[in-house]
């Protein structure tokens, strides 16, 4: 009775997040939609405001960035979702660590399982030690599946064997987590430009060609998580998801912001489909001619479904999910029972979807997902200088002070100033 209350409420819940998505998109008309809007465009206004307070003190160093003592890269966007953020990461990632780099990848771990609160509260009551980050991978072995870890975090944890993965929701201790547990000297922030209390030494922004900034308003009437004008904190431009065809007005808005920044465009290419839960592969043009079904939870479907489409698939049934959701055996069943009956010849998925699929899971039918990478259209020296600047800076960065030590380095340590694990400038 009472799982039978919370799936319905999950599902409310659910409903309403979608409905409040389409508003965003402007995907829905009516009068309550109307009345809706404004109150999302007030609320705007006060995020917006929220946002330009935050970033005052940071920049007036009222609030302290900390500094790690070794090279942060922070990769992020100023939207929410869907600018092909994780093939970038990953692409990042393997340069530096081909060059040599020690690299460890940052991650909140958005929607991963949370520690119990009965768990956090005894900590706290007992005075315990803080809780440590999570190791998706040490490196050598992958340690959390997607549901402990979260999506991206697995998926970059499985695609990039050598490098470590660690998720906390407090990314200066998982840095110095990875710096003394791995003795890493590379850290990429992932979804990290609004994370201001880690200090980054290259900040790249990535921007989605297709829709780069929605409809202008911030969160939540809009997709952006800052104004556009926060350009100008970005070392280089990412403009993701590119067809090709050069994009002048856009360029022309970066620069406007920041006038020496430098811009790299690229496209984010169908590489193969993977057998979801096993070893094989198919080549693109296995597509061609196919009926398929197809189903996504990711911010972007648009882009997914039309890939089959180019390469010849016939999508016959789709199904969208809100971004990140976590599939039911009982949703899995029923798509599944649908393509059955509709005598489909494959079912399709993205690979950030792919890690949520239990790995007991029977489709009955051909099930992979589509691999997609990075590729460099325009401004390959300028990502080769980036990574260039990485790995051989022109100067060493200043260390500072573990932010967390064990109950007798606290005792120790009873006299220092509560502040200490900023480093002051």
């Amino acid at each position: 009775m009472i799982e039978d209350l919370k799936n319905a409420f999950l599902k409310k819940f659910e409903d309403f997040e979608q409905f409040t998505i389409d508003v965003v998109y402007e995907r829905r008309t009516g009068r309550l939609v109307t009345v809706y809007e404004k109150l999302l465009y007030v609320l705007s206004k006060l995020f917006s405001a929220i946002v330009q307070f935050r970033l005052l003190l940071y920049k007036n160093r009222i609030l302290r960035n900390n500094y790690l003592g070794c090279l942060v890269v922070v990769v992020g966007n100023l939207t929410v979702g869907g600018t092909g953020k994780t093939p970038v990461v990953e692409k990042f990632a393997r340069s530096l660590a081909d060059r040599g780099r020690k690299v460890a990848i940052l991650s909140r771990g958005y929607k991963s399982k949370k520690e119990p609160l009965w768990r956090v509260w005894w900590r706290l009551l007992t005075h315990g030690e803080p809780t440590p980050p999570k190791v998706v991978s040490d490196g050598e072995n992958i340690l959390l599946d997607s549901e402990h870890a979260g999506d991206e975090p697995y998926m970059l944890a499985k695609n990039l064997p050598g490098i470590v993965v660690v998720v906390d929701k407090n990314r200066v201790k998982a840095g110095f987590f990875a710096i003394k547990k791995f003795g890493v000297d590379t850290l990429i922030l992932d979804d990290g430009f609004q994370y201001l209390r880690l200090k980054g030494q290259l900040n790249l922004l990535l921007i989605d060609k297709t829709n780069p900034f929605g409809n202008g308003n911030l969160l939540p009437r809009g997709v952006l998580r800052e104004p556009i004008k926060h350009i100008k904190r970005a070392s280089y431009v990412f403009i993701t998801k590119s067809n090709g065809v050069k994009d002048p007005e856009l360029e022309a808005l970066v620069r406007s912001h920041k006038p020496e920044t430098e811009i790299i465009v690229c496209a984010h290419k169908p590489q193969y489909l993977h057998e979801v839960n096993g070893k094989g592969r198919l080549e693109l043009s296995s597509l061609e001619g196919l009926r398929i079904g197809a189903f996504s939870g990711i911010a972007v479907p648009e882009s997914f479904e039309q890939f089959l489409r180019d390469y010849g698939a016939e999508v016959r049934y789709n199904q969208r999910f809100l971004d990140h959701h976590r599939f039911t055996v009982g949703e899995l069943k029923e798509m599944f029972g649908k393509v059955k009956v509709a005598g489909l010849d494959m079912v399709v998925t993205t690979e950030k979807d792919a890690v949520r699929i239990s790995s007991d899971f029977t489709p009955g039918i051909p099930f992979y997902y589509l691999r997609l990478e990075v590729e460099i259209l325009s401004g390959v020296a300028d990502f080769e200088e980036a990574v260039s600047r990485i790995c051989f800076p022109k100067k060493k960065m200043r260390t500072t002070r573990m932010p967390f030590k064990t109950t007798s380095q606290r005792a120790s340590n009873k006299d220092e100033q509560s502040g200490s694990s900023a480093a002051r400038p």
